[in-house]
């Protein structure tokens, strides 16, 4: 197979887009050492900061999704639009690659698209188990589909599908961080203590912020210890929120980056039902709660969430619920052995620990 020598990859806006896009990138340069990569993504975004710092050059283009509420910044859309199209054509015909890579966000679509007019080919990385309605339309002309979900034969052309599973960020695989280990990266948690992992994405999450305050006092009585990602735009006020209750039993933070040792101290795990979240989940083997966010196209949360409820590898909990019964939920599931072995046991069959290097062989084929 011929060494890859300039490869495009395109999306972001969130961390469950960037971690995969950069896991691919990793493995492409591993495999082939020369090879120029070159991201494309959203001005203004996480990946304009994300990408840069793992090592890797970005463009940025000036699209942005469609606001759901009425408003001016909606006017501008259009323009937007065609200046990205019209930048990425010549981003694509300057940089000559041999495959363009679409992980999802706002500045995929326009790449994608001039990609496929110019005749190069195209890869979708489509995490969700629904698909959103930008990759439907790409996937017409696109050559390969890596999902990580069955049964996608009525949303993309069957023919371009391969099963590969989501990318995960490589040391979730390595299985030699122990216990003991793990908390020496959280110094004031007890390793003697049962310990919750709440985690509401890159962002943070309203619902199961809101929740953990809610049950601060559940923690007391149960002896139970919390490790709290609230998301960098909640930080503060959670952290005014905590200093009323210095007593309570939480290590609180805004992003968490070694997230192997946060897995490492959980022993249940809390989460929303982002594709890249449940992929890791699925690859760490812990009982996980499920909370699928409802501000997303699609449900596509839910949908996501049910495929791994529906083989009895989770519990979801509803987000209008999920302040009051979310905590509880938790602390209960402690109390059931039996459960949580079935939970471990059940997620951890729907694993695809190969997801990176499947991908990046249909990278190759294609190129």
């Amino acid at each position: 197979m011929k060494e890859l020598k300039k490869i495009v990859i395109s999306g972001g806006g969130t961390g469950g887009h960037i971690f995969p896009a950069l896991a691919i990138a990793n493995e492409i340069k591993k495999r082939n050492p020369n090879v120029e990569i070159l991201f494309v993504g959203a001005e203004g975004k996480m990946e304009m900061e994300r990408v840069p710092a793992a090592g890797y050059k970005i463009v940025g283009l000036p699209i942005v999704g469609l606001q759901r509420k009425l408003t001016l910044k909606n006017l501008a859309l259009p323009f937007k639009l065609m200046k990205s199209l019209s930048m990425a054509k010549k981003i694509l015909k300057d940089f000559k690659p041999e495959v363009v890579i679409g992980v999802g966000g706002y500045a995929s679509g326009p790449t994608l698209k001039m990609a496929q007019r110019l005749g190069i080919p195209t890869l979708i990385q489509e995490q969700n188990s629904y698909p959103g309605k930008t990759n439907r339309l790409l996937s017409k002309k696109v050559k390969a589909v890596c999902t990580a979900y069955e049964g996608l034969e009525s949303v993309f052309p069957p023919a371009t599908i391969r099963l590969t599973g989501n990318p995960v960020r490589a040391e979730l695989n390595q299985t030699s961080r122990n216990r003991e280990d793990a908390f020496r990266e959280f110094p004031s948690l007890d390793p003697a203590k049962k310990t919750i992992l709440v985690m509401g994405g890159s962002l943070g999450a309203r619902t199961l912020n809101e929740a953990v305050l809610h049950g601060m006092n559940l923690l007391d009585a149960a002896d139970t210890q919390i490790l709290w990602q609230c998301g960098k735009y909640y930080f503060e006020s959670m952290r005014e929120e905590l200093e009323a209750h210095k007593k309570a039993p939480i290590y609180l933070t805004d992003f968490i980056a070694r997230m192997d040792a946060a897995y490492g101290v959980a022993d249940v795990i809390i989460s929303r039902a982002g594709a890249l979240s449940i992929s890791e989940l699925c690859i760490v083997g812990k009982p996980t709660i499920l909370v699928p966010s409802p501000n997303v196209s699609d449900d596509h949360q839910t949908k996501n969430a049910m495929a791994l409820v529906n083989s009895k590898a989770a519990i979801l909990i509803k987000d209008s619920v999920a302040k009051d019964q979310l905590i509880s939920k938790a602390l209960e599931l402690l109390k059931e052995e039996d459960q949580m072995h079935e939970l471990r046991i059940a997620i951890k069959r729907m694993a695809k620990p190969n997801a990176t290097t499947d991908i990046v062989d249909v990278i190759e084929n294609l190129a």
